[in-house]
């Protein structure tokens, strides 16, 4: 929450608030996530790397599909299955513009790429579906399979010859069964407290449930009422570690406060139970369903409450120059302030003006380290005020925190932390 591009010095929270973002940014491999997956260029030295005499136009017995890509098998491969759209690729790779210009290789950087095959250009993802392991082959990818005529940020544009190796295949997991009742909750289906349809598919163990503020770790997947798979965290076998209360979907919330270690639970939501009544541009009409599975979950300490004078500094509270007000809550047994360059451990909590928490490494049970001089100019000043085992209360303006409106997620105002130096590193 501190450092001025992350919401968590470690970025933990807003890595785990931020569930519904993750899926566009699972691994895009080195020179070709910034190539293919429509980031910048690697610039290369091409003297390595030979022009393919027809680089400007596929030639007459080149293959063509019906979406306009064309390719050659420049070697047959010792494989004999084909990646699926889903599937992890590993490749050795040169890409030219109809000129004869190299802007990327992998085999000039001697470092093959891996990357899921959904994530890359049109191109790339039907191209490479017709090619086994061991196989070398030729593309021409025209502009709309591509990054299209003009496409600007140092991307090349136009029509586009690529060589291309598939040097190995991860097959994707398989995608979770679509439930039966999907389109709609079932007669015999429970409703929570809240109204929302759920029912058990899988019976659990013990009794205990995980409170707003426990990690929870679960599996999820979640269909259109059409059947269609939108997301799901199986399908890159990485289950999602939160806190309830930090899910993005208030019915999810919910839903995982309701379930036991090892339950399984499908809910259904509309539109805008899922999606907020304005939902965002890209957001699917229409009911969903989820199932969600709990994996585990840690009791975790309970969040601090909000102090009763979180709103504004009491007149008792001292001031420096720059505006930071400050009340000592706990006297520290050490005698040696931090200095800007030093790194510290401690123990905090953070509220806006109205009382809200918005982080708490109290509530995540476990102390923050971080150099004192990477922080919001507020910890840098204040916690150069404080001895070790000292607890002292901050109203942080906004010129020395995030602004008055700062957006990405960061709070804006006047801000109000009780911090607990706890080392001097």
């Amino acid at each position: 929450m501190l450092a001025k591009g992350c919401l968590d010095i470690s970025c933990k929270l807003t890595k785990s608030a931020r569930v519904k973002k993750t899926r566009t940014k699972q691994m895009i491999a080195a020179g070709m996530g910034a190539m293919l997956a429509c980031g910048g260029i690697n610039l290369v030295n091409a003297a390595n790397v030979e022009t393919p005499g027809d680089v400007a136009a596929a030639p007459a017995g080149a293959e063509k599909t019906a979406s306009g890509l064309a390719s050659k098998v420049l070697k047959k491969g010792t494989g004999a299955e084909k990646p699926g759209a889903r599937d992890e690729v590993t490749v050795h790779y040169s890409g030219w513009t109809t000129d004869g210009k190299l802007f990327d290789s992998s085999v000039e950087r001697g470092q093959p790429a891996t990357f899921p095959l959904d994530r890359v250009i049109k191109g790339w993802t039907e191209g490479l579906q017709l090619m086994v392991v061991g196989e070398k082959r030729r593309f021409w990818i025209p502009a709309d399979l591509a990054y299209g005529e003009n496409p600007g940020g140092g991307r090349p544009g136009g029509m586009l010859c690529f060589d291309v190796e598939l040097l190995n295949i991860k097959k994707a997991p398989e995608a979770p069964k679509t439930p039966e009742n999907v389109a709609a909750a079932p007669a015999d289906a429970e409703k929570s407290p809240k109204g929302i349809p759920t029912q058990i598919v899988k019976k659990g163990e013990g009794e205990a449930t995980p409170d707003a503020h426990d990690q929870v770790t679960v599996h999820y997947s979640v269909w259109l009422s059409d059947g269609k798979l939108l997301e799901s965290s199986k399908m890159n076998e990485r289950p999602v570690v939160v806190s309830p209360d930090k899910l993005p979907i208030d019915g999810w919330s919910e839903a995982v406060q309701l379930m036991k270690k090892g339950e399984t639970r499908r809910i259904w939501l509309s539109s805008a139970q899922a999606f907020g009544e304005n939902p965002p541009p890209g957001a699917p009409s229409g009911s969903v369903c989820f199932e969600i599975d709990l994996v585990d979950f840690k009791e975790m300490p309970a969040p601090p409450q909000a102090p009763a004078d979180v709103a504004a500094a009491p007149a008792d509270a001292e001031k420096t120059a720059s505006g930071l007000a400050s009340k000592v809550i706990q006297k520290g047994t050490g005698t040696t302030k931090p200095k800007a360059t030093d790194t510290v451990e401690v123990h905090y909590s953070g509220w806006t003006t109205d009382g809200k928490m918005f982080d708490s490494s109290v509530a995540r049970g476990e102390t923050t380290s971080f150099p004192l001089n990477q922080v919001i100019p507020g910890w840098t000043e204040g916690l150069q005020l404080m001895v070790e085992g000292e607890k002292r209360r901050f109203w942080i303006p906004a010129n020395l925190a995030y602004g008055e409106n700062p957006g990405g997620g960061r709070p804006g105002g006047m801000l109000c932390f009780d911090v607990e130096l706890v080392k001097i590193k």
